[in-house]
């Protein structure tokens, strides 16, 4: 956990400053240039989501959570020495591998460790970490922002964040592949071995929990995608100063990342689906209300609705995909779930972007909205029940679409 929490402080020194760094000190003024970081990060980190798991099986997972670390360190000082908006996109391609392998790996282990009674708690309180990490982090640099500049004082934070990660990972993270053999050993199928392409034909379209999981995955990081690069332009337009911002972009990953310590326990008690439908129809919400008003009190609202959906969401549906996974293929099956999910952040920078340089901020914010919506009712209509009472892996025969 306290590894996972520096894992998501990582993204945290971005989200404030980053999307006013090339508005204000690079003058960019196109919404979809500006967030094309975003899009970067979404794309790498996806890759490498694609292959953590694969790694992770061949390797073991502590070597592969190491070398994201390493591939981390030089984040923040690109950042703070970035000539030109090239250097933070390129910064953002290596955030992606760091944040692609290094989280994969915490949530992972984790699912290795607990077995198939405890997922939900054990996904939530990774996700707590991480998010709580996120929330805090946007807060902190969003006051030494507006205390001492975009540049380079809040991207300090970061340096720290990446030392310490990579030293703990090193010295006190231990590999957890024999809990998955064990597991595996004493479970009742014991199918033949599949293929990547299998496990990811499965997890993309032919197994429908799978489906389900991994289109509301990608929209709900579609929506964060979003709000990531276009909130604080669209609060900035309406003359809110940088602390302010901060506190709204602290808000929405702070609940998100406290309440997940009830959301993925409840989901072990009360099942996955009706927790993911809900929880992505607040985020909706959260998303409808923000772009309809035009007042701090208004937009902080929406951010608590936004972070409530989002815990709602978030651990049920890594535990839905661990549900529906047999351990010899877990880790791969959720590779792809989050290769899925996080292409969500670059599909969602973009489509935002263009929206927003075409029809102005509110009609983007509106439009993902919508988009959320929808989402939700597809895991309605398409997922089967998982989680209590669900928590073994069945059979795929009768799931698939």
């Amino acid at each position: 956990m306290l590894v996972n929490a520096f894992v998501g402080g990582m993204v945290g020194i971005e989200r404030t400053v980053v999307p006013l760094i090339g508005s204000e000190e690079f003058g960019i003024a196109s919404t979809t240039l500006v967030v094309s970081f975003i899009v970067s990060f979404g794309v790498i980190k996806a890759a490498a989501n694609l292959v953590s798991g694969q790694l992770a099986d061949a390797w073991g997972r502590k070597r592969v959570l190491v070398l994201g670390w390493l591939v981390g360190l030089p984040v923040p000082f690109m950042i703070i020495w970035a000539p030109s908006w090239g250097w933070i996109i390129a910064a953002n391609a290596l955030l992606g591998i760091n944040q692609g392998l290094a989280w994969s790996m915490t949530v992972i282990m984790k699912v290795d460790l607990v077995g198939p009674k405890s997922r939900g708690l054990a996904v939530g309180l990774n996700e707590f970490a991480g998010y709580l990490a996120v929330g805090v982090t946007a807060f902190l640099t969003g006051y030494l922002a507006s205390r001492y500049g975009l540049r380079p004082v809040p991207i300090y934070l970061g340096i720290g964040y990446a030392v310490f990660g990579a030293v703990l990972s090193i010295l006190l993270v231990r590999d957890t592949r024999d809990h998955v053999r064990l597991e595996a050993y004493g479970h009742s199928q014991q199918p033949a071995p599949i293929s990547f392409r299998e496990v990811f034909a499965l997890t993309t379209f032919r197994n429908r929990n799978l489906f389900a999981a991994s289109q509301a995955g990608l929209v709900n990081n579609l929506n964060d995608g979003m709000s990531w690069g276009i909130f604080p332009l669209f609060f900035a337009s309406f003359g809110l100063g940088v602390e302010r911002i901060g506190i709204l972009k602290a808000v929405y990953p702070a609940t998100w990342g406290i309440l997940q310590i009830a959301t993925g326990p409840l989901s072990d008690r009360w099942g996955r689906k009706g927790l993911i439908v809900a929880g992505m129809w607040v985020q909706a919400a959260g998303l409808f209300l923000t772009a309809a008003t035009r007042q701090f009190e208004w937009w902080l609202a929406g951010s608590l609705l936004l972070g409530l959906g989002t815990a709602m969401v978030y651990p049920s549906l890594i535990a839905a995909v661990s549900d529906a996974s047999h351990p010899t293929w877990r880790a791969r099956s959720l590779s792809v779930y989050r290769f899925w999910r996080d292409l969500g952040y670059a599909i969602g920078a973009l489509s935002a972007g263009l929206i927003a340089d075409f029809f102005g901020l509110s009609w983007a914010i509106t439009s993902i909205a919508g988009l959320t919506f929808l989402s939700g009712a597809v895991v309605a209509i398409a997922m089967q029940k998982t989680g209590k009472g669900s928590n073994q892996p069945t059979s795929l025969e009768g799931r698939s679409l």
